[in-house]
């Protein structure tokens, strides 16, 4: 039994109720993930607001979404690992990208590879990145400022990724399609 509650609009703090309109008109549905977030009015505003700065950064949306399923991947969340999927096959993504990111594996594109491996140095040394990871991720032709970039998308993310596995949040039924189950 979970002590968090799958609000709806009109059983959200009051806080909450205008965002959680917000994302269901954006997907059409409300999200489980927003409706257990909505219980912290400020959590959920503060995900959306770190989300949304990502979302304007100089990173291509593709780079983007390699930050997002490192990130997820690594900290196995199931919600935002389908929903990232789905974004992907959105942008047109090869499959063979989706599988190594996905799996935690090297991706196929060097450029990819090397955000992804800096995301992962970020994540590993909570920010202590060694300068020789940084100086690989410079190599591969990304800016300093693509590195605080990346430093937003992990903080959004990891912010997302923690709660969805505190409370637990189901996958919904529109991203079944993409299920996903960390490798043992």
């Amino acid at each position: 039994m979970s002590v968090f509650t799958e609000h709806t609009a009109e059983t959200a703090p009051v806080a909450a109720r205008r965002t959680m309109e917000g994302v269901q008109n954006r997907f059409g549905w409300l999200p489980t993930p927003v409706a257990l977030m909505a219980e912290s009015p400020q959590l959920l505003a503060g995900f959306l607001a770190a989300n949304a700065g990502f979302e304007q950064t100089d990173l291509s949306p593709l780079d983007r979404e390699v930050v997002i399923l490192t990130v997820s991947a690594t900290h196995a969340c199931h919600f935002c690992v389908a929903l990232h999927t789905g974004k992907l096959t959105q942008l047109g993504a090869s499959a063979e990208l989706i599988a190594a990111l996905r799996a935690g594996s090297p991706l196929p594109e060097p450029r990819q590879e090397a955000l992804r491996r800096f995301t992962l140095a970020v994540l590993d040394h909570r920010g202590a990145v060694p300068d020789g990871e940084l100086d690989d991720f410079l190599a591969a032709g990304y800016l300093p400022r693509h590195a605080l970039d990346v430093v937003l998308g992990v903080g959004a993310y990891t912010m997302s990724t923690f709660a969805n596995r505190l409370t637990r949040a189901p996958l919904d039924p529109p991203l079944a399609a993409h299920a996903w189950t960390p490798a043992a």
